[in-house]
C-alpha cells in the first residue's frame, strides 16, 4: 500500500512547523521549488499493493534523497537526523 504524505495534521502532534523553522534564504527551498515529483505516485502505483501497511510516500523518499545527495549525507540514518 503506498503512503501518502498527509499535511492535514501539521499541528496535531507538535506545534512545530516545519516551513517556519527553514530560512528564506536555504538551498533547500530553491530544490524544493525546482524538483516536480507530481509523476512519481502514478509511475510507481503498480509495485506498491493494494492492500497492507501504507509504506513510506515515494516522493517523500525521493526528495530526502536528493537533499542527502546534495549535502552530501552518505546513509539515510544521517539524513534522518539532520
Amino acid at each position: 500500500m503506498m503512503g501518502q504524505l498527509n499535511h492535514d495534521q501539521g499541528e496535531f502532534f507538535y506545534s512545530f512547523r516545519l516551513d517556519e523553522a527553514i530560512p528564506d534564504d536555504h538551498p533547500v527551498r530553491a530544490i524544493a521549488a525546482i524538483l516536480d515529483l507530481s509523476w512519481v505516485r502514478s509511475e510507481l502505483a503498480p509495485f506498491y499493493p493494494k492492500m497492507g501497511r501504507p509504506l513510506v510516500d515515494p516522493v517523500l523518499m525521493i526528495r530526502m534523497l536528493v537533499v542527502g545527495y546534495v549535502f552530501a549525507r552518505i546513509s539515510t540514518s544521517s539524513i534522518y537526523a539532520s
